[in-house]
């Protein structure tokens, strides 16, 4: 793994999160208290805390492309769901050591008051932003790193950035972010904000293809929605959880039929065929699954079916001794 310069940088004011227009995200809520922001689980001997950012109205037919539109519309309504829904942001904790691990930052400042919850959901679970050790990114989409700072100043001032290197060499490039087109054109104007000053300070380090991260965890390509964008996989004691990042965005539609895409996913061909091979691989080997955009706790396996797959979330289990 080698630390990264930030060359290329440029800045836009142009913003989007879907192509609906950004009103969605200021819709009244539907809560007036907050819900818990955590759900603690462990793989073999080790502690992951999933934490929530958030959630906010979400048009998901305004991203599917217009050909399988009809075909969205048909399998959402056999889980009664209808476009917009309720998405939800999702990050993971892992407790390794001496070693607090964040998958994911979250949104931050970018999208609003119902987003930008995971530090609150990290202090509620116990965790200090600043004892964040090491932050893998899945991609550099402002929901998954926008939350790197807050006010001007890193969230996580003592970690270390961990980026698969073609993933932050498209994000800071000036002559890609010219021609790639929207909606991620305009992701481009909050990278110099959010990753820029890990870089800047040398907290950043990449690796290439599938990498011994950290002790534990290796990365695994999964391109195609970015070009960089890498699933982490966990292993401890004969059981396997891989953070899949953004395989997922209208999980009513695309277990059923893998082959949906939308319009964030930059090689539309190759996001489909990774979501086909990862969707088969996790319901061979029956390994557990996080979701960025799955409704919280995002956690789950996935059951081959005679047409698509099925999500099979994780159980509740709150069974700790009480203190």
């Amino acid at each position: 793994m080698t630390r990264s310069p930030f060359a290329g940088i440029f800045l836009l004011t142009a913003f989007a999160f879907a192509a609906p227009a950004a009103a969605q995200f200021s819709e009244p809520p539907q809560l007036d208290k907050p819900q818990a922001g955590f759900y603690r689980l462990k793989i073999g001997k080790i502690d992951v805390i999933a934490v929530n950012d958030g959630a906010a109205i979400f048009d998901v037919l305004g991203v599917v492309p217009n050909e399988k539109k009809a075909a969205a519309v048909r399998m959402m309504a056999k889980s009664l769901v209808k476009s917009p829904v309720q998405a939800s942001v999702n990050a993971y904790v892992i407790a390794m050591g001496e070693r607090t691990i964040l998958v994911d930052a979250g949104t931050g400042e970018l999208f609003g008051v119902k987003l930008g919850k995971l530090p609150e959901s990290l202090r509620a679970a116990g965790i200090q932003p600043e004892s964040i050790t090491d932050i893998l990114v899945t991609h550099i989409h402002p929901d998954h790193t926008g939350g790197l700072v807050f006010g001007g100043k890193k969230t996580y001032p003592n970690a270390t950035l961990h980026v698969n290197k073609k993933e932050l060499d498209f994000w800071t490039n000036k002559s890609t972010g010219e021609k790639t087109p929207e909606p991620n054109k305009g992701f481009y104007g909050q990278v110099a904000g959010t990753v820029g000053p890990y870089v800047s300070s040398g907290q950043v380090e990449t690796f290439e293809g599938g990498a011994q991260i950290l002790p534990g965890i290796r990365s695994q390509p999964a391109y195609g929605h970015t070009p960089g964008h890498t699933y982490y996989v966990l292993e401890d004691g004969g059981e396997k959880l891989a953070f899949w990042g953004d395989t997922i965005h209208v999980p009513e539609a695309q277990f059923g039929d893998p082959s949906i895409t939308v319009a964030f996913d930059i090689d539309q061909k190759q996001a489909a065929a990774t979501r086909v091979k990862a969707f088969s691989d996790a319901a061979e080997n029956g390994y557990f699954v996080a979701l960025g955009h799955m409704s919280f706790p995002g956690i789950g396996r996935v059951k081959k079916e005679n047409v698509g797959y099925r999500w099979l979330p994780i159980p509740y289990v709150n069974d700790a001794a009480r203190h």
